[in-house]
């Protein structure tokens, strides 16, 4: 802990090193999205790439940005992902414009230098299909794709979508008067709708739904639109079989699949960031008194969970709540934001899956929220919100209409506007752009690296020699999260001792395991060999890099 709260003195320090200029930017659809990307791999030939993982069924592609230098995929990789669903807009934002600064910043040298050992794969959105809809003609939050799915199951497909009723452009709400309703107005702004609270005598008086009609007349309203299946719930942890558009079987779009193969394939990444609805940056994981259980003693003098644990995990490991809670503080210090993100889980969505199942250091947010004081309604938070921020244009007044499923009641079309919620209004968004690439260089650069340390070569007599070292992590991340110890997706770092034929290994093995590496920490290695000469060592994985060194015997 002594190393990690050295290198927190420096990170904090380094935060001053890079602050770029960002023009205020409004949101990009999808063509601006695709232009962008393909021109950061036609300006930066040498340190970015550009390939389409796959076409979702609207025949949109999901992009993936390569940013490094040398052997791109043989060094510690950084995943971050943007459009983990389809409404949080402002994650691709995020993902885009962490690209562009980081290419623009490419000349400086500590950006240099950090590029030489990390490799950052850019996927700006992986829910295209969805993310469509805030540039639509009818705006609406939608988090699905595009494969059409009979989502009342009546043998119907996407026959009750959304209504725009009063013509504005927007589905918001429509309120009913309604004596046995559920809903009233809420005492502390009469825009807001909220339920009547039985337990403490209040009654309601409308019923609420959302705008639009009851096309299949079954009694229900927009219950089965276009489309889908959400990204954000169709992955294979805590996935919920028969759920609310998590698809037919885990893993079964497209781009579901596509994006995991992606990173399947990349064994040197160690870490994701995710811009959607859950988040661990502004609420860290907590971990359990027993989720470290099972762990044994590594030949660093460290505990070390042992790869053949047969117990479920399901929540943090201690050792990497460790590092969720020091990457936590350090996002709250670089984004300013106060307050923190609502609680939003979701079964099969992408944070915890890249955590309990891909077994990387996983790190989520939305990137951006509004402070709700404690026990305030959060709609009602969001309207003082955008009023002492002159936020402007996010409420639509109730206006009264005639609506065919509800004759001779008072129906009325209002509410707040889709999106303004969850996505920064567009004056904000240069800000928020260049702190969270200032936050994410600088967490990178705690990234783990093998070293080797105290070589000692010793003449034991009659021409033997005892070579010992100790291979150490110099980094603040371990060498791979406690969670993917386990995991068979993680790749094992090694150790190899290379000797020419006129030498003999008399006590130590050529190629050992090395065990898993908390920052700053060390595994000692020693070996007697027979003759002189040079022998080569090499240490590490693609994960944490490869280190090699010689050692002249004599």
């Amino acid at each position: 802990m002594k190393f990690i709260v050295k290198i927190l003195i420096s990170v904090l320090a380094g935060f001053l090193f890079l602050e770029p200029a960002v023009a205020q930017t409004p949101y990009h659809d999808y063509s601006d999205m695709i232009r962008m990307t393909d021109n950061m791999a036609r300006d930066y030939p040498t340190i970015c790439s550009v390939q389409s993982l796959a076409k979702t069924q609207d025949g949109r592609e999901i992009k993936c940005i390569t940013i490094g230098t040398g052997s791109k995929d043989e060094k510690p990789g950084i995943a971050v992902i943007g459009g983990i669903e389809g409404s949080y807009i402002f994650g691709r934002e995020l993902s885009l414009g962490f690209a562009s600064l980081l290419l623009s910043n490419s000349d400086d040298k500590k950006v240099r230098a950090l590029l030489d050992k990390i490799t950052f794969y850019i996927i700006p959105d992986v829910s295209p299909d969805a993310s469509v809809q805030f540039f639509n003609n009818i705006r609406y939050e939608r988090n699905v794709n595009s494969r059409s799915v009979d989502n009342d199951r009546d043998f119907l497909i996407d026959e009750d979508p959304f209504e725009d009723l009063n013509n504005d452009g927007l589905i918001t709400l429509i309120r009913v008067s309604d004596p046995a309703g559920y809903w009233l107005e809420h005492p502390d702004d009469k825009r807001i709708m909220k339920k009547a609270d039985l337990s403490k005598g209040e009654s309601g008086s409308y019923t609420v739904f959302t705008e639009g009609t009851d096309n299949d007349k079954d009694g229900f309203l927009n219950e089965d639109g276009e489309g889908g299946v959400n990204f954000n719930r169709n992955l294979t942890y805590d996935y919920e079989e028969f759920g609310s558009n998590s698809g037919l079987h885990p893993v079964s779009e497209p781009e579901t699949k596509a994006v995991l193969d992606f990173l399947f394939d990349h064994f040197n990444i160690y870490v994701t960031f995710a811009f959607g609805p859950q988040d661990n940056l502004g609420r860290p994981m907590k971990g359990s008194e027993w989720s470290s259980a099972g762990n044994s003693t590594s030949a660093g003098g460290q505990n070390n969970t042992n790869r053949s644990r047969n117990r479920k995990i399901t929540t943090i490991l201690k050792s990497d709540e460790i590092i969720n809670n020091l990457v936590s503080e350090r996002y709250l210090e670089a984004i300013g934001l106060k307050g923190s993100p609502p609680d939003i889980s979701s079964p099969g969505n992408f944070m915890d899956w890249s955590y309990f199942h891909y077994g990387r250091y996983s790190f989520s947010t939305p990137g951006w929220w509004f402070p709700v004081e404690k026990g305030e309604n959060r709609e009602t938070a969001f309207l003082r919100y955008a009023e002492e921020n002159n936020t402007n244009d996010v409420f639509v007044p109730w206006t009264r209409i005639s609506h065919p499923d509800f004759p001779g009641k008072e129906t009325e079309v209002g509410g707040i506007k889709p999106f303004v919620m969850i996505n920064p209004p567009s004056d904000k968004m240069s800000d928020l752009i260049s702190r969270h690439y200032t936050f994410l260089v600088n967490i990178a650069e705690m990234h783990p690296e093998i070293e080797f340390l105290d070589i000692k070569t010793e003449d034991i007599g009659e021409n033997v020699y005892r070579l010992s070292l100790k291979v150490h992590n110099k980094g603040v991340f371990a060498t791979c999260a406690e969670s993917g110890e386990s995991n068979i997706w993680t790749r094992i770092m090694r150790l190899h001792l290379e000797i020419p034929g006129s030498q003999k290994l008399l006590s130590g093995q050529a190629i050992q395991r090395i065990p898993r590496l908390e920052g700053d920490a060390s595994a000692e290695f020693s070996w007697l060999i027979f003759g002189k000469g040079q022998v080569k060592i090499t240490a590490g994985a693609v994960n944490t890099g490869i280190t090699n060194t010689s050692v002249e015997l004599r």
